[in-house]
């Protein structure tokens, strides 16, 4: 067997040569098939050549800016994708977030961090259901969850909308998902949501719950300015709210 088909392909965008350079090199020594990119145009050609298993996407690149690039990607794709910023600003940390990203990690960085970060996003993106979850039903073969006016699939690890259509999750969306129909009618905190949906030692802030319950919202809720599938309950958490029991 070819061993290089069966490591995991990074795609690493950065105009930095040196560390595009550096980072691709480490990578591969680490059990990575790795290819270097310097802009979201020669992105976008490398994926149509060989599909990634995770992109590291650098914020500030000519033309197209991370945030673009991320944003576009995730429109059609739940590849997994790792930010890099130089600035430390929660801001940026949540705009990132908002357009889908995965995780981000601050210039200057650790190898070793990245490595880390990267290894936790492919493992969520293949973690099973531990447990029974709420209101599961069988349709065409498959387990679904109702969530609001959506079906969370468990196999297929996405969304299906009332029009029939699979809206893609990302790892930590997924997860999140999971976890709430894992718990329905009880309200879980922030720090209990990062615990169970085994995040807690990569999660670089727990505010970023909140940012992704809100992009969960507005694909599940009829009214995601009130929302009544995934309620928040003031100063302690996040309830999945169902009027049936596991």
């Amino acid at each position: 067997m070819n061993d290089h088909a069966i490591l995991p392909h990074v795609i690493v965008t950065d105009d930095d040569e040196d560390l595009r350079e550096m980072v691709s090199d480490y990578l591969a020594g680490q059990g990575f098939s790795v290819c270097g990119v310097a802009s979201g145009a020669a992105l976008d050609a490398a994926l149509s050549e060989r599909p990634a298993d995770l992109l590291i996407i650098d914020l500030n690149l000519p033309s197209e800016d991370g945030f673009s690039i991320a944003r576009r990607i995730r429109a059609g794709s739940a590849v997994p994708i790792i930010m890099l910023t130089g600035a430390a600003d929660v801001v940026d940390r949540i705009v990132g977030l908002e357009m889908g990203a995965d995780d981000y990690v601050t210039k200057p960085f650790d190898l070793r961090e990245l490595k880390a970060r990267i290894r936790a996003v492919l493992r969520r993106g293949v973690t099973a259901p531990a447990e029974p979850v709420a209101q599961p039903a069988q349709v065409a073969g498959k387990n679904l969850v109702s969530f609001g006016r959506a079906h969370l699939d468990l196999e297929g690890h996405c969304l299906i909308l009332a029009d029939g259509t699979r809206d893609t999750l990302t790892a930590m969306e997924f997860d999140l998902l999971r976890v709430l129909a894992q718990h329905p009618n009880r309200v879980l905190s922030r720090d209990r949501l990062l615990d169970l949906a085994h995040n807690r030692d990569n999660e670089p802030f727990d505010r970023s719950i909140d940012v992704r319950i809100t992009r969960l919202r507005k694909k599940i809720e009829a009214d995601p300015a009130k929302p009544t599938t995934i309620k928040t309950i003031r100063g302690v958490g996040y309830m999945f709210v169902t009027n049936r029991s596991v």
